[in-house]
């Protein structure tokens, strides 16, 4: 069943410092239209420049994910992207007057919440979701970092890590369903290592920072020095280390809450794809940059597939109309009944189904030692799939037979070889009138388009 895409009802301001530059910045979500995905718009800049939220941009992941388009910034995005995402929301444009969103609290939590706050709607456009059919996979061979997208039935993501300290250790988080990113992930925050903090702070970052928007993990002795810097940095008077090795004046949320957070990095990250997916994502020793790598990667698996424009059906599901159903729609009979189920059918498309078998026997002579589909019979398969379309136009399509009237437009892309299952999809170019239907009809296999053509065709009542 298709579900509809969504946007925000109202605008909403919310304000915090920025992580790195330590400025107040004041952050707008705003409803957008359908199809317009994520995007952030400089208010701070002359003629308030947009930057939209796409993996292409990535140029940065040291302290984050950072993006630019025509000299124009943002930076830290992911923790933003993540609470849209998990909050099933499709279109949203993000108004901010700084190159960097508010730390909040180092999570999505104040996101969630000021989304919710605006409220959810429903717009009248059907989702763009990605199906994943086959495993991809994008492998960092110097830090051995991984991320592996299989088929699913919903959106998983897993986020495994392993720094390789007694103090963090290996943790696991997984994300069974979009539904529960705001109850188990979105408050997770964000962390760094002890050494970590000490280089940013030597290089006069994290001025946004303090004890309360970031986990530090204490991975080294503290000395009497970095202990003074702490508390001039975090405005403390005294800066201690908990039993479970991370610095004071902060509660952990979950044992893992450092896996949670990757994981949400994860989503935030893979949110730059530009498209819902629908699989299952495992992330070993994840990070921005593996992650926007990989967004990258399977954006432009994405964007060729959709140049191919080939359309992905369950073909484990019963169909529409089997053999027997079909015969008793058209005239045609094996040797020559070239399409075995219906799988979809409306008033104004139909996909059929044929799988191509070394049976066949067109094979015998087409070629021996060769065998390849003749591409005339491609189109009389379409062809019968359209009659099917057709013929539901009238009550009593049993008395009723069709024929060619045009052929035109016909390209052949692929060979069609036995072992190959085709995919049939007519549809109506204009609305049948006196019995004549003009259709423009294509045949997919293998993941390609192997043929097209318009066709036309008039119904004529058997005498």
């Amino acid at each position: 069943m298709s579900k509809k895409q969504n946007t925000i009802k109202n605008e909403i301001t919310l304000s915090g410092v920025g992580l790195h530059t330590g400025n107040e910045v004041v952050m707008t979500f705003k409803p957008a239209p359908p199809n317009h995905g994520f995007a952030f718009k400089r208010v701070d800049l002359e003629g308030q420049p947009i930057i939209e939220a796409k993996a292409e941009y990535v140029t940065d992941t040291q302290r984050g994910t950072n993006m630019e388009k025509n000299g124009v910034q943002i930076n830290t995005s992911e923790h933003v992207l993540a609470a849209a995402v998990g909050l099933d929301i499709d279109n949203l444009l993000i108004e901010i007057n700084a190159s960097e969103p508010p730390i909040m609290d180092g999570s999505s939590k104040f996101f969630i919440e000021a989304l919710e706050k605006a409220g959810i709607e429903e717009q009248d456009a059907e989702i763009e979701e990605y199906i994943v059919k086959d495993i991809i996979s994008y492998k960092d061979e110097t830090t051995g970092s991984e991320i592996i997208l299989m088929p699913s039935d919903k959106y998983q993501v897993t986020a495994m890590v392993d720094f390789g300290t007694k103090v963090l250790g290996t943790q696991n988080a997984t994300l069974e369903r979009i539904s529960d990113f705001k109850e188990e992930i979105s408050s997770a925050r964000t962390f760094s290592f002890l050494h970590e903090i000490e280089m940013l702070l030597e290089h006069n970052l994290i001025k946004g920072g303090d004890l309360n928007n970031a986990i530090v993990y204490v991975d080294k002795e503290l000395s009497e020095g970095t202990t003074e810097k702490l508390k001039k940095a975090f405005n403390k008077d005294n800066i201690k280390i908990k039993p479970n090795g991370i610095l004071d004046n902060l509660e952990l949320h979950w044992a893992n809450e450092a896996a949670r957070h990757k994981l949400l990095d994860v989503v935030g990250d893979l949110a730059l794809v530009g498209t819902r997916i629908r699989g299952k994502v495992i992330a070993n020793k994840p990070g921005h940059l593996v992650n926007t790598t990989f967004a990258k990667k399977l954006a432009k698996i994405i964007k060729m597939e959709k140049r191919n424009n080939v359309p992905s059906y369950d073909l484990n599901q019963p169909p529409l109309m089997d053999i027997h159903q079909i015969m008793d729609v058209l005239p045609h009979r094996p040797p020559f009944l070239l399409i075995d189920r219906i799988i979809e059918l409306s008033d104004k498309h139909v996909v059929g189904m044929k799988n191509v078998t070394m049976n066949e026997d067109f094979f015998v002579g087409h070629f021996p030692g060769a065998p390849v589909m003749p591409g005339v019979l491609q189109i009389e398969a379409m062809a019968q799939a359209g009659g099917v379309l057709v013929l539901k136009s009238v009550p009593d399509p049993e008395n009723y037979l069709t024929y060619f009237m045009k052929i035109d437009k016909v390209k052949f892309k692929q060979k069609v070889l036995p072992g190959d299952t085709l995919i049939f999809k007519s549809e109506l170019i204009t609305p049948i009138r006196r019995g004549i239907a003009h259709m423009q009809a294509y045949a997919y296999a293998n993941g390609r388009l192997v043929a097209e053509a318009e066709l036309m065709a008039q119904i004529s009542k058997v005498k």
